[in-house]
């Protein structure tokens, strides 16, 4: 039905008009079609490899996938043995996201999932999904990265969930349609790079008084965000948007962006389970922290 409000003709693609029903039509999802689908579950048999150590995460190296990776080695870098960690890559391109084994992991099928074989008290492995959750368990199983105080730790929580709520409109919503869409669209991407601005502004209002997000230490939330706003205001994301947004505008940002980026544990965080990238700058796999040896870190 046709009308007044949204004439057909202005809408893109010209003449679309939403149908009554909404219907599922493989394709739709422009460079991302095919990893989305309707419903969830498992498509085909595929069990998970498991390495030598007790953690085992699942993963591929997007910013989300990278907050895990930058814990586990920043915790190995603090002294802490017992995180040392297997990680396998999930190429969601190929869909092993919807493997039997990664959905019994995960059952929302999207990385990183993580399998602690040895929880702490002991008894059956214990499975976490969602990248906020496994920051939080591996900074309480290691008792680093979230301070104990009650004031400081939620401060840090604060500012994790922050992150766990907002990116989605970065790298779903700005992203998606700067990006990957198969289409321009003036009015998603305007409305996208509007809030992604905003939530640079609130980023950098905090860092103008605060060394690290939450305050005084360097914590779990730090290493949430900086995959996604530090990677944005240093450019190095999404192509040529560090000059759309003026990333360069919010200073402090860019101050805690970089300093983060110099952290041995960020840079080695960094490339594990990248598929893909310039030669030796990338990890798929790791299993030991000689993986490392040769790479351009």
């Amino acid at each position: 039905m046709s009308d007044s409000k949204f004439p057909p003709e202005k809408n893109l693609p010209a003449g679309y008009e939403p149908p009554k029903v909404w219907t599922w039509e493989p394709g739709n999802g422009g460079a991302f079609a095919s990893t989305n689908r309707p419903t969830a579950g498992a498509t085909h048999e595929q069990p998970l490899s498991v390495g030598k150590h007790p953690l085992q995460l699942y993963s591929l190296g997007t910013p989300n996938g990278q907050k895990v990776t930058i814990l586990l080695e920043e915790l190995l870098e603090a002294g802490h043995s017992g995180a040392e960690y297997d990680a396998w890559l999930i190429n969601i391109g190929k869909g092993d996201q919807f493997g039997s084994g990664f959905v019994g992991v995960n059952p929302n099928s999207k990385i990183p999932a993580l399998m602690d074989h040895q929880p702490k008290g002991g008894g059956e492995p214990v499975r976490l999904f969602e990248s906020g959750s496994i920051l939080v368990y591996l900074a309480e199983k290691f008792g680093a990265f979230l301070p104990a105080d009650l004031r400081a730790r939620t401060e840090a929580m604060n500012w994790l969930f922050w992150q766990m709520g907002s990116a989605p409109f970065v790298g779903g919503g700005f992203g998606h349609f700067y990006a990957y869409a198969p289409m321009k669209i003036q009015y998603a991407i305007d409305r996208y790079a509007m809030e992604t601005k905003r939530q640079l502004d609130v980023l950098n209002r905090q860092l103008a008084n605060n060394e690290f997000v939450s305050g005084s230490d360097y914590t779990i939330a730090d290493m949430a965000i900086w995959p996604w706003y530090g990677r944005l205001a240093l450019d190095s994301s999404y192509p040529n948007a560090g000059d759309f947004l003026s990333t360069s505008e919010y200073e402090h940002v860019v101050r805690w962006a970089k300093q983060l980026a110099a952290r041995p544990g960020v840079k080695r965080g960094g490339i594990v389970n990248k598929a893909s990238g310039d030669p030796g700058t990338f990890l798929p796999e790791r299993h030991s922290a000689s993986d490392f040896d040769g790479l351009k870190i």
